[in-house]
């Protein structure tokens, strides 16, 4: 018995044989539950029905081919193979291929993100973006080789030919094609010379309209300085970008229509404008020709000689009341100087010699008392008429 028994690695060889060799395709439908996309790219989930479930993993490089996001709950069509991990000994689905089982799969995933979008505040009135009135500089993200471009562009040269357009090519339908948008969004925003943003796609199926309704292309609109219009499918498409943009037009060529005014309508626009500034002139030259009407009937130029005089008037008043303030001055001074002339006057030499008083000077100096009189010495009278030299000794009689 010992010699028939498999060792572990051997049964679970055989079994990886037989499983990987009778079951190389596979093509399953179940729903998706623990969905995740590993940092290294790959993805693992499970797939279950009411009864079962099966262990599935999806390498990056393959799942870049898958035009939708996953999430747990949706359901699905899986093409694959099964493989056996012998550490473990569990099998797997190697996914190759994945789409919805339907259109309600992705209507469900739909409303699912719609939901959860409008709770975080995506779509809400106060954080929706002004248009520019007459934008002169817009930015357009789309399939350069799309029709929804041409006809955005002939519009544009139609109704505004003065507008320039910028262009941010990107892929609108398929693998990639969310990441695409949500970059060229982006770089619009980073360039900053755009004033507004379309986003626009021509019409199409549920599936190829999808990338519009990635989270990657939500985010970035939100997140968008630069308002954004979207432009996507017909007028009864509704896309999550729709919801999220600042204004949602029917089609593509309805946000440039939108956007650009008609020539006629600027030329309207001037008329008026050159209508209401000739008119606000007229009104400001009739109220400055009244204002000076007026003035020139003002009593001030009826009677410009009696302004005069009376000026005239007020001058000579302030002319003789400088006079008297001068007069009245120069007599206070007079009476000054009188006064200090006749105490200067008391102390006059030649009034005193007059009265017969005599001055006697002895070595060049008067002599003002009796005991510095030198008797032996010279001396001079001094007189009112004349002066007498005397140089006799003489004796002071007692």
């Amino acid at each position: 018995m010992a010699d028939t028994a498999l060792t572990v690695s051997e049964i679970t060889r055989l079994i990886k044989k037989d499983l990987e060799e009778n079951f190389s395709s596979l093509s399953i439908v179940g729903e998706i539950s623990n969905f995740k996309a590993h940092s290294s790219g790959h993805w693992y989930f499970t797939l279950k029905d009411i009864d079962a479930q099966i262990s599935c993993t999806m390498w990056r490089g393959v799942n870049n081919h898958v035009f939708f996001s996953p999430q747990d709950g949706m359901k699905i069509i899986i093409i694959g193979r099964i493989t056996v991990y012998p550490p473990r000994g569990n099998y797997q689905i190697e996914v190759r291929a994945m789409q919805p089982a339907g259109i309600g799969e992705l209507q469900l995933a739909f409303e699912k993100l719609k939901e959860k979008l409008q709770l975080e505040g995506l779509f809400d009135r106060e954080n929706k973006k002004e248009l520019p009135e007459l934008p002169m500089q817009i930015g357009i993200v789309t399939s350069i080789g799309g029709a929804a471009l041409r006809d955005m562009i002939s519009v544009a040269k139609r109704r505004f030919p003065l507008v320039e357009i910028s262009i941010a090519s990107c892929a609108v339908q398929g693998v990639g094609a969310a990441e695409s948008i949500a970059k060229a969004i982006q770089l619009l925003n980073k360039q900053n010379v755009v004033e507004v943003i379309v986003v626009a796609r021509g019409g199409g199926s549920l599936e190829d309209l999808w990338a519009f309704n990635e989270e990657t292309v939500a985010y970035a609109i939100y997140k968008s300085i630069i308002p954004v219009v979207t432009g996507i499918g017909h007028e009864i498409d509704f896309t999550i970008a729709d919801f999220v943009a600042d204004y949602r037009a029917a089609t593509p060529t309805a946000a440039m229509e939108i956007l650009t005014p008609e020539k006629e309508e600027i030329k309207n626009i001037i008329s008026d404008f050159d209508n209401e500034l000739t008119e606000k002139m007229l009104n400001k030259i009739s109220d400055i020709k009244e204002k000076i009407s007026s003035a020139l009937h003002s009593y001030g130029f009826r009677s410009p000689l009696d302004m005069l005089k009376l000026y005239n008037q007020k001058v000579d008043s302030a002319v003789y009341r400088l006079n008297q303030t001068c007069e009245k001055y120069i007599n206070v001074q007079k009476n000054n100087i009188a006064l200090l002339t006749s105490k200067l006057s008391a102390y006059d030499v030649q009034k005193t010699l007059a009265k017969g008083f005599v001055l006697v000077k002895q070595e060049d100096k008067f002599v003002t008392r009796a005991k510095k009189f030198q008797t032996a010495q010279p001396h001079t009278l001094i007189f009112l008429d004349n002066q007498i030299q005397i140089s006799k000794n003489y004796e002071e009689k007692n």
